[in-house]
């Protein structure tokens, strides 16, 4: 079944044609097969055709879980849908969930893992939900405290690091196993805080004084007062629970800054909450990785760079960077970073537009060619990067190449619309869908730099060619000129 197409098209069919309650029920049992390891040929497509199914229809799946299901629920508001080789701190890729598993039960605690997991398993399939919870509380503080084991245990040689990474499975091995190990010793703790904080933050101007006390609160127990090492865990794991539930994540260094009553940085950096802004920037710089790789596939940055500039121009308002740090240095790192994704992009703009739109000799057109979608496409997004980085080119210092940029580009489009336009009037019936092409690219680009009425009056010019020879009061529509747009900072 699992390679036949239709025998899982007629599965599908099957399990959409049952009942929610009888789905679930189905869920349920294979499930417990799966913990009872019963070899049944095709449960796992079985169950993940039921998923889509009740996932289609907007239904909650049950799920019975299992140990290492259970294992890892801690660790569900430090994970994140990245490459293995992130580099956010305190966090844990989902994907690299599993060759932990698999190594702390092959090497870090083989014996002891075994007899848990399945009295894990036996306790969920009695539906014996005390007895999971501490059996679970017993595996996390095991597993605790053979982790940082691990980690001790290691030499400052990279060859020491090296074996380690392959011996558990993910090329940020130590860290990962860092992370899971100071989660798992303050979970109690976390998720204490995590009900006192509000799921969402859209203010946190108006919320940082309760979100401080609730910090507080958890933090004065004396369990973390008599561990230095448990109570730096909590704070960092802490403020990433709570920066996940900003609207504007950087806004989390107002907790060090609240705290030190003041922006200047060396106070700033003796608060418990100097973890803040390390985190802040460290977010920071893995968005300007995400710039730079989603500018490179040509897709849009709007938003991404809306938030960049925020959170650049929020760090030096709320702090003082104008003297020397690490931080200010990594705040201007990152500001050069992203001016230079920019630069890079802005400069090869122009002369992408004008290879689209030059206008070919007749001779050179195939029969019934156009241009390529995608690069349209890729091309539309570039000159909409023009337009956004004109609202954010004094914080990226991209002021000039932006305004130069700008201008070839205006001056490009005025000039190739014209020739288009022409060209498209006098076409043969083999060339036109080409030209016609050409124009309609030009007519999008038009659109992202001057704005749909410019666009319409571009394509009530390019109709009109396409009928009849422009009379001289139509070709007043034409000669309208781009709105003159001064360049603003």
């Amino acid at each position: 079944m699992p390679g036949d197409g239709s025998s899982v098209e007629r599965l599908h069919e099957y399990l959409q044609s049952l009942s929610p309650q009888a789905r679930s029920m189905l869920i349920a049992e294979l499930e417990r097969a799966l913990l009872r390891d019963e070899d049944i040929g095709t449960t796992e497509l079985v169950l993940q055709e039921l998923r889509r199914t009740i996932r289609a229809g907007s239904q909650p799946a049950p799920r019975i879980g299992d140990a290492a299901r259970r294992f890892f629920t801690p660790l569900e508001p430090f994970l994140i849908d990245a490459p293995a080789d992130h580099k956010r701190i305190g966090r844990l890729a989902r994907v690299s969930l599993e060759p932990i598993w698999e190594w702390i039960g092959r090497d870090l605690m083989p014996a002891l893992a075994k007899a848990l997991r399945e009295d894990i398993n036996r306790a969920l399939l009695g539906e014996d939900h005390v007895k999971v919870e501490q059996l679970v509380c017993a595996l996390h503080d095991r597993a605790a405290q053979r982790l940082m084991d691990a980690i001790a245990s290691l030499a400052g040689d990279d060859k020491d690091h090296r074996r380690f990474c392959v011996e558990v499975g993910t090329p940020r091995a130590v860290d990962d196993v860092t992370t899971l190990a100071g989660v798992l010793r303050c979970r109690e703790k976390l998720g204490e805080l995590a009900l006192r904080l509000p799921p969402r933050i859209r203010a946190f101007e108006r919320e940082i004084d309760q979100a401080m006390a609730d910090f507080e609160a958890v933090s004065a127990q004396k369990s973390l007062q008599h561990s230095a090492p448990q109570k730096a865990d909590f704070v960092l794991y802490g403020l990433i629970m709570l920066s996940n539930r900003l609207a504007a994540p950087w806004q989390l260094i107002r907790l060090a800054t609240r705290a030190a009553g003041s922006d200047l940085v060396e106070r700033v950096a003796a608060t418990p909450y100097a973890a803040a802004v390390t985190i802040a920037l460290n977010d920071l710089e893995c968005a300007v990785g995400e710039l730079r790789t989603e500018v490179k596939a040509g897709r849009p940055v709007a938003s991404l760079l809306k938030s960049l500039h925020d959170a650049l121009r929020g760090m030096r308002t709320e702090m003082d960077l104008t003297v020397d740090s690490t931080w200010s240095r990594q705040t201007a790192a990152i500001r050069t970073a992203v001016s230079n994704v920019l630069t890079g992009e802005l400069e090869t703009t122009t002369g992408r537009v004008r290879r689209l739109l030059r206008p070919h000799p007749a001779k050179e057109i195939a029969p019934g060619s156009l241009l390529d979608c995608a690069d349209v496409q890729e091309v539309e997004t570039r000159v909409e990067l023009v337009g956004v980085c004109r609202h954010y080119a004094g914080e990226f210092a991209v002021s000039e190449v932006t305004r130069r940029t700008y201008s070839d580009l205006t001056q490009c489009l005025e000039m190739s619309t014209r020739i288009l336009l022409d060209a498209l009037r006098h076409a043969q019936e083999a060339e036109r869908p080409f030209r016609q092409s050409q124009f309609d690219a030009a007519v999008r680009f038009c659109r992202a730099m001057f704005g749909a009425d410019y666009a319409a009056l571009l394509t009530k010019a390019a109709d009109v060619a396409a009928r009849v020879e422009l009379s001289s009061e139509r070709q007043g529509v034409w000669n309208a000129k781009p709105p003159v747009r001064a360049f603003s900072e």
